[in-house]
């Protein structure tokens, strides 16, 4: 990648970095990026915007020789990610962004992507897909090729992204999206926060490779000038080892409900919080440990951002963003105008929600809960419904309800199953307790570990109403008792 300059992460942000006034847009990155700005940093190592449009140049020349229009990206690197975020841009291709890399997935997912582009640290589960996709595989920095294109100003409208996000029918849902709806997106944020965020470098514990960190770690800082990590923290000691008055924590609950044995070191400039409801508890430890509340952000994957708070009691509503507008249905679930919405997915202008909320005015409301059978299980969004689309694909089962389990600590993923031949011999050899570590261990392939059932009940068919309905009250009661799975660890 050539020469790096060895400043602090403080020390990143360059004199000429954009203010609230002087937002780049994603139509002219890089080309309007001076060559001392800023773009990543690992450690005391700082990659500047010279060797950015150097090398998004040398990407785009490669992928304009390959007519593969469809390229899912798979990365750990947020500077290789932008790298080939910007370079699929300028090369006229459709991007699609895999939100894990499990092989299984990939696969379940690639008839939406003809080709790959990847880093090293994803090779070895990338070769597992590549007899399906039967597309090149460019991996980075290797591929980046000699050749310089010439990069021209872009036309958002017409950048497609795929994104996917859990369904209500079974397998994870494409969303489609296009570039000009998160420059949209961007611009609202740079408006809310930019002057509050100007000369800061971003931190981060959420991947890239969806919406929110896409926009809050990758997209919104290369706009704005400020300098983000290449790698992930992962842990509340890395979390706290990298506060500092000058730097921006984009993080989850997930992670922030984890600092509450933490001690105080120094401040974020600010903390933002996405993915899930966060605790008024870890609230409070954020406003303990580094003198301020995490601006918390509401909305999914289909709409962007919607609302946004900072959680100074257990009551505080959410705000929505300037220019939004919400109704409510029937049912009480939120209808949402919004430009960060194409209009092709609302009716009348209009985008139904799953969510459920109260409103208190024509700018605030208080959520309460979904009606659909998505849950979130340690800010990752699990479908109900994709847990017993992959329960009844498997040889053993003939078919599966997943429900949630709430034990007063944690919410988990339980499954009521009923057996095949082939797994009622299964489960006679192996026992119950190796029976049910076998089920967990092939749904690794297609589920994230927080969506794979935690325990499980064996029943020879699913209980229904009179309507045909599956009586859902009745399958929780199979778990309220103590059984001979919870003494193995809960299988």
């Amino acid at each position: 990648m050539g020469k790096k300059d060895t400043l602090t992460p403080q020390q990143a942000t360059h004199p000429d970095s954009h203010n609230d006034l002087a937002c780049l847009s994603l139509v002219d990155i890089p080309m309007a990026m001076t060559d001392h700005a800023a773009v990543a940093f690992d450690g005391a190592q700082i990659t500047r915007g010279a060797q950015f449009s150097l090398d998004v140049a040398r990407l785009t020349s490669v992928l304009r020789g390959f007519d593969e229009l469809r390229w899912a990206l798979c990365f750990s690197d947020s500077y290789w990610f932008t790298v080939a975020f910007m370079a699929a841009c300028h090369g006229g291709k459709q991007l699609v962004l895999p939100g894990n890399y499990q092989a299984g997935a990939l696969t379940a997912l690639s008839p939406h992507f003809d080709a790959l582009l990847t880093d090293k640290s994803a090779t070895s589960v990338i070769a597992e897909v590549t007899s399906i996709t039967r597309g090149p595989v460019l991996h980075l920095p290797d591929n980046l090729g000699d050749k310089l294109a010439r990069l021209t100003s872009l036309t958002p409208d017409n950048i497609t992204l795929t994104l996917f996000t859990s369904g209500s029918s079974g397998p994870q849902k494409a969303i489609n999206k296009h570039l000009g709806l998160l420059q949209r997106e961007i611009q609202e944020l740079q408006h809310q926060w930019g002057a509050k965020l100007n000369g800061c470098s971003v931190v981060s514990t959420v991947s890239h490779q969806h919406i929110y960190g896409l926009l809050f770690r990758i997209l919104w800082p290369l706009c704005a000038g400020m300098p983000f990590a290449r790698d992930d923290l992962t842990n509340p000691m890395q979390v706290m080892a990298a506060a500092a008055p000058d730097v921006c924590l984009v993080s989850s609950p997930a992670l922030l409900k984890r600092l509450g044995n933490e001690s105080a070191t120094r401040t974020y400039c600010k903390i933002f919080s996405s993915g899930g409801p966060l605790p008024h508890q870890a609230a409070a430890d954020c406003l303990s440990l580094f003198g301020l509340f995490p601006t918390e952000i509401f909305g999914s994957t289909e709409t962007g951002g919607i609302a946004f708070r900072q959680q100074d009691s257990e009551l505080t509503p959410w705000r929505l963003f300037p220019e939004h507008a919400i109704k409510l249905d029937a049912d009480g679930c939120i209808m949402l105008r919004s430009a960060f919405v194409h209009p092709n997915d609302c009716r009348d202008g209009w985008y139904l929600t799953s969510d459920c909320a109260e409103q208190l005015d024509e700018h605030h409301f208080c959520l309460q809960g979904r009606c659909d059978r998505i849950v979130k299980i340690e800010e990752k969004r699990i479908s109900l419904a994709e847990v017993e689309h992959h329960l009844c694909s498997l040889n053993w089962l003939t078919d599966a309800a997943a429900l949630p389990l709430d034990d007063g600590q944690r919410l988990s993923v339980a499954a009521v199953i009923c057996l095949s031949k082939n797994g009622k011999t299964e489960l006679n050899r192996l026992g119950k307790a190796q029976f049910n570590l076998a089920l967990r261990s092939q749904l690794r392939h297609y589920l994230e570990p927080v969506g794979i059932p935690r325990r499980f009940r064996i029943l020879a068919q699913i209980p229904m109403n009179s309507q045909g309905k599956r009586q859902y009250q009745t399958l929780h009661q199979l778990f309220a008792a103590a059984t001979d799975d919870q003494q193995h660890g809960k299988q």
